[in-house]
């Protein structure tokens, strides 16, 4: 489950950084925008939900179990 997030999360940065790339670099010259950073901005938010949900999952399937900080401390 950790290597699951971990890939995950570097997806999700990897997204972001190249919509980031495209941004920078659609529509100079005198070219038109493409929907390059659209496109990388949308795989992020689908990573992010895939991931919520695959927490959300494993939660529910008892794979993983929260901690939280204790109340008495």
């Amino acid at each position: 489950m950790k290597y699951l997030i971990a890939f995950a999360f570097a997806g999700i940065l990897g997204a972001l950084a190249m919509a980031g790339v495209f941004m920078l670099r659609d529509g100079r010259d005198g070219k038109g925008k493409t929907g390059n950073m659209m496109r990388a901005l949308a795989l992020r938010v689908g990573l992010s939900v895939l991931l919520f949900a695959c927490v959300l999952f494993s939660w529910w399937a008892g794979w993983i179990q929260p901690t939280g900080i204790p109340l008495g401390k």
